[in-house]
This record gives C-alpha cells, sequence and structure tokens, in this order.
C-alpha cells in the first residue's frame, strides 16, 4: 500500500483540489492512502479564531466567518449543486467549532488551540472525499483520530505507537483509496491532539510504518528537494536522491520540505520517500532511502527566521559547566524553545532558539535571576551542509555575522 500527503498548497482553492483529483488518476490510485492537510492558510485563519477567544471575543463569530466562506468559495466551485449534502457536513463541522468555544471551561490555551484548529483538516478531507466520489473516485473516508493516538501533551504531542499500530491493523482496509487528515490524533479521553506544525508529513510517515507501506510520496508545489528555499535563493538545484541520515540532517537543521519527525519511523522500516510536484506528477522528484549522502553532492543551504539569539553568563563571574547547562536545558524544556544552536565558552553560554511558543518573556524573567543575560530578537540563523569557501562567501555578502559555528560538514551563522 501507498501513502501521499497533500498540503495545504496543493488544495488551496477549488482548481487545487481537481488538481489532486487528476494526479489521482494519472498516477493510480488503488490501495492508497491519502493524507490531506487544511486548506491554504486555513491553520492560521484557525489560530486567529483561538486567538481571539482568548483576547477578543467580540470577533470569535467574524474570524469563524471568515474560515466558513473561504470553504464555501471552495464548495460552490465544486458542487454546482447547493443542496449536496457536502454543504451540510461543513456547517455541521464548523457549528461544532462555535459550540466548542461556547460550552468550554478550560483556560489551557494548547487545549483549546488543538480542539479548534484541527477542524481545518476535517473540514478539508471531507470536502475532497466528497468530491472524489463525486468525479467517480469512490473512497474511503476516514477519521484519523481513531488511528493515531497520543499523550495528551497538546500542539506536541508523543504517539502512542502500540494502540496507533492497532488501531491501524484493524480499520484501514489496503484494497481501496482511503482519504484522512494530517496533524491529527487523540488521547485517552479522545480529545483532539496535534503533532505539532507541518506535522501532517509526520502523520503520513507514522500511518505509512504502522501499514508497512511500500512507499510515502510528499505532493509538492516544487520539483523534489531542493538544495536551498528558492523564496531565499537563487540558482537552486534538485537533489535527486539522498539518504536517510543526510535527510535527518536536514531536516534538524530546518530544511523545510521534510518534516524533522517523518524520516525517522521510515528509516525503520526502510520506507522509500518521494518529493513530488504535483504540478508535474510524472517527474522524477527526489528520493530519500538507503544510501550515502546526496546527489548530486552541492552545497544545501538552509535558512531559519524569526530566532533569538541570548548571550548568558553568570553573575558572579563562575565557569559554565555541567551543572549550569542543565538547568538552562531543563528551563529551555519547560518554556517550550527549540534549541537550535549553542556555543559556550567558560564563563558564558550563547544560543539560538525558536520561540514557536510565544513564551520568550517569561523564559527571560527566570533567567535574569541567575544568568546576567543579553538578547536579540529576529535573527537569522543560516546553515550550509557540505559547505566550501564560495558558498560561504555568496551567503555573508556583507551581513552582520553575530555567531558562527563550523564543523567538518556543517557551518552555521547567526545573523543580524
Amino acid at each position: 500500500m501507498r501513502v501521499f500527503k497533500f498540503g495545504g498548497a496543493s488544495v488551496k482553492d477549488a482548481d487545487g483540489v481537481k488538481n489532486v483529483a487528476k494526479v489521482l488518476q494519472e498516477v493510480g490510485h488503488e490501495n492508497t492512502l491519502v493524507v490531506v492537510s487544511a486548506m491554504g492558510k486555513t491553520t492560521n485563519a484557525m489560530e486567529a479564531v483561538v486567538d481571539a477567544y482568548f483576547n477578543d471575543k467580540i470577533e470569535i463569530a467574524n474570524s469563524v466567518q471568515e474560515v466558513v466562506n473561504y470553504h464555501n468559495t471552495i464548495l460552490s466551485q465544486l458542487f454546482p449543486n447547493d443542496k449536496h449534502p457536502i454543504f451540510k457536513k461543513v456547517k455541521a463541522l464548523f457549528d461544532e467549532v462555535q459550540g466548542f468555544l461556547a460550552w468550554n471551561k478550560s483556560p489551557n490555551y494548547n487545549f483549546v488551540y488543538d480542539q479548534v484548529v484541527g477542524y481545518g483538516e476535517l473540514v478539508s478531507t471531507s470536502i475532497i472525499s466528497e468530491y472524489l466520489n463525486e468525479i467517480g473516485l469512490k473512497n474511503n473516508w476516514l477519521d484519523v483520530r481513531e488511528l493515531i493516538k497520543t499523550d495528551d501533551s497538546y500542539r506536541d504531542t508523543t504517539v502512542d505507537w502500540d494502540k496507533t499500530q492497532n488501531n491501524v491493523s484493524s480499520i484501514i482496509n489496503r484494497t481501496i483509496l482511503n482519504i484522512t487528515q494530517g496533524f491529527l490524533g487523540s488521547d485517552n479521553n479522545n480529545f483532539t491532539t496535534t503533532l505539532g506544525r507541518e506535522g501532517s508529513d509526520y502523520t503520513a510517515a507514522i500511518l505509512a510504518y504502522c501499514l508497512n507501506a511500500s512507499s510515502v510520496t510528499i505532493w509538492k508545489d516544487v520539483p523534489g528537494v531542493l538544495n536551498a528555499d528558492p523564496r531565499y535563493f537563487e540558482e537552486t538545484q534538485l537533489l535527486n536522491n539522498i539518504s536517510y541520515r543526510e535527510a535527518i540532517e536536514l531536516a534538524f537543521y530546518g530544511a523545510s520540505v521534510i518534516h524533522p519527525k517523518t524520516l525517522q519511523p521510515l528509516q525503520g522500516k526502510e520506507i522509500p520517500l518521494h518529493v513530488k510536484s504535483f504540478i508535474n506528477p510524472k517527474n522524477a522528484g527526489t528520493t530519500v532511502g538507503k544510501g550515502i549522502g546526496i546527489e548530486p553532492e552541492v552545497p544545501c543551504f538552509i535558512v531559519k527566521k524569526n530566532q533569538v539569539l541570548m548571550k548568558l553568563s553568570s553573575l558572579d563571574f563562575s565557569f559554565i559547566v555541567e551543572d549550569s547547562i542543565s538547568e538552562l536545558f531543563k528551563m529551555f524544556h519547560e518554556y517550550k524553545m527549540k534549541v537550535d544552536l549553542i556555543q559556550n565558552s567558560a564563563i558564558s553560554f550563547s544560543v539560538c532558539v525558536d520561540n514557536k511558543f510565544g513564551r520568550l518573556e517569561e523564559l527571560l524573567n527566570n533567567l535574569k535571576s541567575r544568568f546576567k543575560v543579553t538578547c536579540q530578537e529576529d535573527v537569522s540563523l543560516y546553515t550550509i551542509r557540505h559547505f566550501n569557501s564560495k558558498a560561504i562567501e555568496s551567503l555573508l555578502n556583507g551581513h552582520e555575522v553575530l555567531l558562527e559555528q563550523r564543523g567538518k560538514e556543517t557551518v552555521q551563522f547567526v545573523i543580524k
């Protein structure tokens, strides 16, 4: 069985949904499980609903209605008959969102986030499943929350692999086309959980692992994995083949094409991962699998924007050693800071972090009671894998370097 994953960009409008159908018709759809993200920027829009719930309740109705209107436009273009059952189904899903916001008593932001934001995927897959049925691509819609079980660490959960394996084995019919959601799971109380932002790739890998799938294909608006993000770099090159190890390294440093958690379960069962273009589905794209390094062997550039660089030193000029570093990492974990780079000397410790959960101010207040802290926000972290002097020169090009770190294969720069 194959697993396909289509992201939000591939289903951002009615033409995108029609193109998904075209891809399935071109490459085959039998014995296939399709994982789909929320449409377009719906996740951002649903996050705005959650923000309104906590900060401006007057805006909740307007925030929800914007998402409803967006999907209704797509519905009307896909289903000319406005009496089609899908209209009622989608309305019922949005009614559930508003119902939850009306009766919820939990002050836990992350819990509320997961219960609300996940409706983007439930709506998108409902629309796509119905459209495929309408044009003759018969399929089975699955609620992924009945498949993937997790703990209750909302917004960044850990998968319960044994329960998930049992569910997948007993629920999924491998002989037909199945449609399900990315990003979502559920805890033991059947509350919705999410696997982390951009977690739909990880969903595909989890399900592929449990299905012993023959392959996973991630369909993107680029021809495959490039050696740099074309939004930030010119003259990018397609990487034809990447080893699991190299892909994990690239993902770890922030390459956006592949979600960092995606590769581990695939490597465990040597399931090949294909990254292909939904615009040109017959093109080869990139294959991640067994092997060494990358082909062709070229420098790979990765950029992470909106990072935070902190320099910490002890208040009494004592050494920053194991106990201090252990204390710091405990705090980074507590405040959900993703550490992207560290560098330390005898009395100072520099760290570049991703403040994705917005808890920097809390962390700084805690740190300042124990350390002297300088902090620079809105910096960029650039990484070059398989660097050479020409690659470094082209990257820096007059930029102010705040921190540099070199290894045998990788160099990193924090740049203002």
